[in-house]
């Protein structure tokens, strides 16, 4: 089985959330089944043989001409340690800036034309090397005209005829829309710009062109590919993905335990696992030092490790603040996003030194000593397809409070004293009241009930959300597009 992933990014190379994890542990573990899998994506401004010693140039440069424009694009090739190939797109033009897909204060304007180039680019590719896939597996808006391209401009091409697509929705809250004379830039003709294919109200969508013109449609948890189905989360594609019956499915989000596992993390001040739990207290000194928070070993420490913007209910949380202060609690946040909401967390460490800490950036070694360090990580997502932080807290035995939606309803399993059953907390209304109920409940857990909360981190340390199940049901989606499109050439034999 040969793949080509096309993605706007992948860890270590570039990450805005996770998307970048999952193309770092999804093509390794799919590798270790036997696949062969290669991936594609840009080469932005700090991915450099400097940085990255194997990086290096090859012999193929792609030329695509847009909107009249012939724009050149030179590949690299990087072959990790788990022996995932990796091939970059140069072209400082596009890819040698500052950010990934905007600043703070908004999207690049250029980023149809960005992202039209990588995705032509990828087919390009594949014809000079002469490489043959069976599957292109493209994720999110960024990489979602690669499936268009191969019904339509690069349809005669005998090297793709039986290629399949499958396109991964990774945050359905991001389209890629731009304005409908954008189509020429697009290059495929204007009988495609109507309500079947690729126009949305009046614009070139292109997630939604993506979405028709691929086999296999798949989001990151089963939860989140029921939601996607209702007005409330559909952000205007349910009834398009509704369309796709069957040939839509959902495929939970994995985690790298090579990576993210307290017994062995490098980044951490001590390593700890279910069995003894010692280092995590020196782990969360460790925290409030870098914090600069005091050292209080029985004040629960509570952090968000995240992306600044009303999805992620930053904003509930901000709302929530001045009435958990009241409590002896500590807080700790890691992210960068919206200017507005940086502003915001920037003020409250500064109104309140002693109790909240702020770290606007995004800093990876920083993400590990939080979820180590931490005794309860929230994850108050307005929507959330899938979710990894709540999945790295379970491990690191840092109890998460998530909000009832998408991936985290089936990752988190409400506490349940009676019981004595449960990995986390939930709520359910999108509100400061109900976050502030949920942490309390939580927080009167660790102080009243200390062995009712080692029970509750060890369950959650037990849990197995490793990436091999998760490889197993993306080689089983694979041969179901690999079918379905050698069924459609076989009406044609």
């Amino acid at each position: 089985m040969h793949v080509l992933m096309v993605t706007p990014e992948a860890t270590p190379f570039a990450q805005t959330g996770g998307l970048g994890e999952v193309m770092s542990a999804l093509p390794a573990e799919l590798i270790s089944l036997g696949a062969d899998v290669e991936v594609f994506m840009p080469k932005y401004r700090n991915i450099t043989p400097e940085k990255f010693p194997n990086l290096k140039k090859t012999d193929f440069t792609v030329e695509i001409s847009l909107n009249a424009k012939p724009v050149k694009g030179r590949i690299w090739e990087l072959i990790d340690e788990r022996k995932t190939r990796y091939l970059f797109l140069e072209c400082d033009e596009f890819f040698d800036r500052d950010y990934l897909y905007g600043t703070p204060d908004g999207d690049y304007e250029d980023n149809a034309e960005r992202f039209v180039f990588l995705t032509r680019a990828a087919l390009e590719m594949a014809l000079l090397r002469r490489k043959h896939f069976d599957i292109y597996h493209v994720h999110d808006w960024q990489a979602a005209l690669t499936p268009v391209y191969l019904r339509t401009l690069y349809a005669g091409e005998k090297l793709f005829e039986d290629s399949a697509a499958i396109m991964t929705i990774h945050n359905l809250g991001y389209q890629g829309i731009f304005w409908h004379l954008d189509m020429p830039l697009v290059g495929v003709g204007w009988e495609f710009f109507t309500p079947k294919h690729m126009e949305f109200y009046g614009k070139l969508n292109f997630l939604k062109s993506g979405i028709v013109f691929s086999d296999e449609v798949n989001t990151v948890s089963p939860g989140y590919r029921n939601e996607i189905l209702t007005p409330e989360f559909g952000f205007g594609l349910e009834g398009v993905l509704q369309e796709k019956g069957a040939r839509l499915s959902g495929i939970l989000n994995g985690v790298d335990y090579s990576i993210w596992n307290p017994e062995t993390d490098q980044f951490i001040a001590a390593r700890y696992g279910a069995d003894d739990l010692s280092g995590k207290a020196l782990c969360k000194a460790d925290l409030q030092n870098i914090a600069g928070l005091p050292e209080l070993p029985d004040v629960p420490v509570i952090s968000m490790v995240t992306r600044l913007s009303s999805q992620k209910g930053v904003d509930i949380l901000a709302a929530a603040l001045p009435t958990l202060i009241e409590r002896d609690l500590q807080f700790v946040l890691l992210g960068s996003g919206d200017a507005r909401y940086q502003q915001s967390f920037q003020e409250f460490a500064r109104d309140y030194p002693d109790k909240i800490a702020a770290f606007l950036a995004y800093d990876y070694r920083l993400s590990h000593k939080i979820f180590a360090g931490s005794d309860i990580l929230l994850v108050p997502s307005r929507y959330e397809p899938c979710g990894l932080n709540q999945l790295y807290g379970l491990k690191y035995g840092t109890v998460p409070i998530v909000r009832v939606t998408g991936g985290l309803t089936d990752t988190v399993e409400q506490f349940n004293p009676e019981m004595d059953t449960g990995t986390g907390f939930r709520f359910v209304p999108p509100d400061s009241d109900a976050l502030i109920d949920a942490i309390s409940k939580a927080v009167n857990v660790y102080t009243d009930m200390p062995d009712a909360w080692t029970k509750l981190m060890r369950r959650g340390m037990a849990r197995d959300f490793s990436w091999k199940r998760s490889a197993h049901e993306y080689l089983k989606l694979y041969e179901r597009a690999r079918t379905a499109r050698m069924d459609y050439l076989n009406q044609f034999a």
